[in-house]
């Protein structure tokens, strides 16, 4: 008979008590993904994957290992444990280690509130291929556009985590996305663009004619690209890139980082980092988003938090572990796969939103670049020096001139977060709620 994945994680703590561990907790996780890929009308690739994945983590004292595997047989699972327990009593010795205190644990979630899982049934392949045709001929109506790659996907992922402390919950959440990446002009002269959705639930999924257009659109846009000028100039981040450089805030509070010293913010507990009105905040409790859930990889109640609050920043992205390290609690933030121990990780994000539009910053900008898209980084770590490849558009007196591509941006992130001036065009849907965002003052090497 076939066992839960509920049954799967108490099989395995089970055998992890019997090896010898002094406490342990265990994750099971089972995935579906479907997709479908075309490229120049012909199907390129129809895949699905399914499985079922097991992880178990053993803790012996302050020594902890983690062992995965995917077969659920019960020889395998006492294996698994026995290995675990004997890597574990060769693990060095790290007293921060440790599972949650019973009385920390969650308790009582709303999973329905959270809405991850779309009830409805689970899409056929030739659903999915229709999608990406879809897009695909909506991309070719325009003219100049000369070839499209187009995929329709589905997932569905479950998992459950348990613990010798007494933690069990599980959940699951689907996903449907519908993309294209549309060509125009040639050999040298070949731009490319993309355009791609994705939701928890299919009724909220724009059209795959809008998406298909979009990416068409978006192409054309980019022809006749050429180097900007080199020298000190304003940059907007445009919507579609800008949570990158939130991101790079958001990397730098992270309580592993911290914790090793290794951070270009390390300095900055209740220091300013954003300009006075804006604040970051996470919510991994909001309806129909895809970053959303109940409780942490440590089975800690997750909750609505500032990370920064009116330009301040407030504490650290923290798991137990990075925590005791710094004498600070949980910030429920806990992260883990089923082959490595729990580390921090945020989950939905928001930058507070200005009050005027991507058009109106572009117009305050006078002449600078818009950038839409970034291709590779060179990113300090310890001191926040900050070099990006990028392409968009040059700006001249307020209005889009050109296309751009082949430039560089750089600058210190530190002095570039708080010099950030919001737009109001984030997209409510995503986990990372960042709209187009201008800096002032970046350095650009172009022609």
């Amino acid at each position: 008979m076939t066992r839960s994945l509920e049954g799967l994680t108490e099989a395995l703590l089970d055998a992890a008590r019997r090896a010898g561990a002094e406490a342990a907790d265990a994750l099971a996780v089972q995935g579906t993904s479907l997709l479908i890929d075309i490229r120049v009308g012909q199907l390129e690739q129809a895949e699905r994957s399914e499985g079922i994945e097991l992880g178990l983590r053993v803790l012996i004292g302050g020594r902890q290992a983690c062992v995965s595997v995917s077969d659920t047989s019960d020889a395998t699972i006492t294996a698994v444990a026995e290995r675990a327990v004997a890597m574990a009593r060769e693990a060095p010795n790290d007293p921060h280690v440790g599972l949650a205190d019973p009385e920390q644990l969650a308790r009582g979630w709303d999973l329905a509130g959270l809405e991850l899982i779309d009830p409805s049934e689970e899409p056929a392949a030739a659903e999915l291929e229709q999608d990406a045709r879809r897009a695909e001929a909506a991309a070719l109506a325009h003219a100049g556009i000369f070839q499209v790659e187009a995929s329709g996907s589905y997932n569905r992922r479950q998992m459950h985590l348990m613990a010798s402390n007494g933690f069990s919950g599980g959940y699951a959440r689907t996903s449907r996305s519908v993309s294209a990446v549309a060509f125009t002009g040639s050999g040298t002269q070949m731009e490319r663009d993309w355009a791609g959705e994705s939701r928890i639930f299919a009724a909220d999924l724009p059209t795959p004619e809008w998406v298909g257009s979009l990416a068409g659109e978006r192409a054309l846009e980019r022809a006749g690209g050429r180097k900007p000028k080199t020298g000190s100039y304003p940059v907007i981040y445009d919507e579609r890139i800008s949570s990158s450089l939130i991101g790079h805030l958001l990397s730098a509070v992270n309580g592993a980082s911290i914790a090793r010293g290794g951070s270009w913010l390390r300095d900055a507990l209740g220091r300013q980092v954003l300009p006075e009105a804006l604040s970051l905040v996470e919510d991994p409790l909001r309806p129909r988003v895809s970053g959303s859930r109940p409780f942490d990889a440590e089975g800690l109640a997750t909750g609505r938090r500032a990370i920064v609050e009116n330009g301040i920043l407030t504490g650290w992205t923290l798991d137990l572990a990075n925590g005791r390290k710094l004498g600070m609690p949980s910030t429920a933030s806990a992260s883990r796969g089923t082959s490595s121990p729990p580390s921090p990780s945020v989950s939905n994000t928001e930058l507070t939103p200005g009050v005027v539009t991507r058009a109106d910053l572009i117009a305050q900008m006078g002449t600078g670049l818009l950038v839409t898209s970034m291709i590779g980084s060179s990113i300090n770590g310890t001191t926040g020096d900050y070099s990006r490849g990028a392409s968009g558009f040059w700006v001249e007196n307020g209005e889009i001139a050109y296309p751009v591509n082949e430039c560089t941006i750089a600058g210190n992130l530190r002095d570039m977060l708080l010099r950030i001036i919001p737009a109001n065009d984030a997209r409510q849907h995503l986990s990372s709620r960042v709209p187009s965002l201008l800096v002032e003052g970046m350095t650009l090497a172009g022609a």
